[in-house]
């Protein structure tokens, strides 16, 4: 799971973890002496991968935890961000071992960028951390229940997409966002301001990106708090949110529509190995881009809509239900009853939440 510091005395190593339960990468990574490794990498699906940030912005030393280099290998499914970082590279779609060909040649590469997270608020549940996506209705609905096709890789989500087609759902619910003024569309804002840095500020080695950790060494000694002392919240502060109850500011766009097959908010390219979903973005621009599709579009125009999906092409497919928009911050407030709502395809609480996206707040190996 990690790169053990070298010297030229001293080679580095490679520890390998096997995870036997969910929540048990948060768990390691949440406890481990950071200041030993090089880098964290995983080899598994985006799941593994959640559990792995959310564990690292769980630490009273979040700050520099959240620098720790993060790699990924392909070992799932969906594979989104494994499929993100190809894509970034400029090469050809790949899939299956040559995707993990390609991810483990980038790897060896070991250069760092920097890589957006969007911090979660729910109604009743902790605030948690996503890197590649938050879905409601039919993505979330397709990724979830697909499960059951799990033997048939990456086919499952075909399969799925089938079956939920043939019954298609409709879900109520108001949609509010904060869109990206002209002025930020080249210079977005970093809201979170990381500890001074020699690093350069796009890409960088292990040796610049992985810095001194001696700290770390006695973060137990000095952030243990008393038995009368609350726990401070880990993890950035969100400038953009009001509590869920609160109205929102003025400058939000509140969408007039109520009715939505699906709403899905990107901050990766990819969504699976096979759907460039959002073929403009990278890793730390600082943008979550917003997609939602309305009601009343026939079972054909969606398909039609997911098949240009699979090369980035649905902006271009001039499909009036389809809705774009760039924004910093959103508000989902579903009506309908029952639903299923994702992060990082990972099924959370349902009911409201809200979003706000922290430029560069993480380190990801692209190559």
């Amino acid at each position: 799971m990690g790169g053990r510091r070298g010297s030229r005395q001293h080679p580095r190593l490679v520890n390998c973890r096997t995870i036997q339960r969910q929540n048990h990468a948060r768990e390691l990574v949440k406890e481990a002496d950071l200041s030993q490794w090089d880098a964290l990498v995983i080899m598994s699906g985006d799941g593994l991968l959640y559990e792995v940030i959310n564990g690292l912005l769980d630490r009273p030393d979040w700050e520099e935890a959240v620098r720790t280099p993060l790699g990924i290998l392909p070992g799932g499914s969906g594979n989104a961000l494994a499929a993100s970082i190809h894509h970034y590279s400029g090469a050809p779609p790949v899939f299956s071992e040559e995707l993990l060909l390609s991810c483990g040649f980038l790897l060896c590469q070991r250069l760092v960028t920097r890589m957006d997270l969007v911090s979660v608020h729910l109604s009743s549940s902790p605030r948690l951390f996503s890197f590649l996506s938050l879905a409601w209705g039919f993505v979330a609905d397709v990724d979830i229940e697909s499960e059951k096709y799990r033997h048939a890789g990456a086919a499952r989500f075909t399969i799925g997409t089938l079956v939920r087609l043939a019954s298609l759902r409709v879900y109520r619910g108001t949609l509010s966002y904060l869109p990206v003024a002209e002025e930020e569309e080249d210079n977005p804002p970093l809201h979170h301001q990381a500890p001074p840095s020699r690093d350069p500020p796009c890409q960088n080695s292990f040796h610049n990106s992985c810095h001194s950790n001696n700290s770390l060494k006695v973060r137990k000694a000095e952030s243990t708090p008393s038995r009368s002392t609350t726990k401070a919240p880990s993890g950035p502060l969100d400038s953009l949110l009001l509590p869920l109850d609160q109205p929102l500011p003025v400058d939000w766009v509140v969408v007039p529509e109520e009715d939505f097959v699906l709403v899905l908010a990107m901050y990766q390219s990819n969504l699976a190995e096979d759907l460039l979903a959002s073929p403009d973005s990278t890793p730390d621009d600082g943008f979550i881009q917003l997609f939602y599709v309305t009601g009343g579009i026939s079972r054909a125009a969606l398909l039609k809509l997911f098949l240009a999906m699979e090369k980035g092409l649905h902006l271009a497919s001039s499909c009036q239900h389809l809705v774009h928009a760039k924004v910093r911050a959103l508000r989902l407030e579903p009506s309908s009853p029952k639903g299923v709502i994702t992060v990082d395809g990972e099924v959370v609480e349902y009911g409201p939440l809200q979003a706000e996206v922290h430029r560069g707040l993480a380190r990801l190996i692209t190559g």
